[in-house]
């Protein structure tokens, strides 16, 4: 049976798992084997999204779970996303319903929470469990937040569109061989992500500057032209709101054959996205 939830439509037989280690067919269903498992819960502040416009100043409780349907060599949670050791999760995870999590957002509300931003591992490969807290959440008046690779299909975002109040999508580069050949992904997946959910939340978008890989000035005026473009629901232009994080990469994971990102490079392409753009951020500088 197909998974449709990403770009890879995985085939999936009875009693095994796709890609992304997190979906599975039983009982001749497509199910979310991580619905529920926790193995991430955290008050972060927001800027740690990073979301630097939505509520700034204030703290999110952020949850993750396992699994991932990219293959980044370089994550930084590798060991609850896509490591062999992060498929451990689905036997050992503790577990959380959707009204649980739902109730220790709203204990927190005293320490300065917002809501619950739904991050660390891919989220959306478990869309059913986001879908069903961030109901829950909306419904006691507080923000949902998505922290996300964007590889997601538009009805899975449809479902999800009335619960969810800001979004920070990886725009990880801007060729089809970097997403293809590196991280396994798929970039147009992602631009129509990226589109679709500009017209109902508030966005931001991180690009993370891998040396030898989406370092040139060349590729970052692509992505700003790309960002700067986007329009609403109405089709008004605001892509020149939209802020972009562009964050200084380390040599971790399985990409240790590295250096990491010079600091003059992440602000010379802040120079050049600012041409477009009129909120760009440095990270990890």
């Amino acid at each position: 049976m197909r998974c449709d939830v990403c770009f890879r439509h995985c085939e999936i037989e009875e009693g095994a798992t796709g890609f992304c280690g997190a979906r599975g067919l039983r009982d001749g269903k497509i199910v979310a084997l991580n619905y529920g498992k926790v193995t991430s819960l955290a008050l972060d502040p927001i800027e740690k999204k990073p979301l630097h416009r939505f509520h700034p100043g204030s703290r999110i409780l952020s949850v993750g779970s396992y699994g991932c349907n990219l293959h980044c060599p370089f994550c930084q949670n590798a060991d609850i996303s896509w490591s062999k050791q992060a498929m451990r999760y689905e036997r050992t995870a503790e577990e959380l319903t959707p009204s649980e999590l739902a109730e220790i957002a709203v204990s927190a509300k005293d320490r300065g929470n917002i809501g619950v931003a739904f991050t660390y591992n891919e989220p959306l490969i478990g869309y059913e469990f986001v879908l069903d807290t961030a109901k829950l959440v909306h419904d006691a008046g507080l923000c949902n937040v998505l922290v996300t690779n964007g590889c997601v299909t538009a009805p899975v975002l449809e479902k999800l569109s009335p619960y969810i109040d800001a979004m920070n999508i990886d725009l990880k580069g801007f060729t089809d061989r970097y997403y293809r050949e590196v991280l396994k992904g798929d970039l147009e997946t992602v631009k129509d992500a990226i589109r679709q959910a500009v017209t109902f939340c508030h966005v931001e978008l991180t690009t993370l500057i891998v040396p030898g890989e989406n370092d040139s000035e060349e590729e970052m005026r692509a992505i700003s032209s790309f960002i700067a473009d986007l329009k609403d629901a109405s089709g008004a232009r605001i892509g020149d709101k939209i802020p972009l994080h562009i964050s200084r990469f380390f040599p971790q994971f399985k990409m240790l054959d590295r250096e990491a990102t010079d600091v003059s490079l992440i602000y010379r392409l802040k120079e050049i996205a600012g041409e477009k753009l009129r909120y760009v951020y440095t990270g990890n500088c």
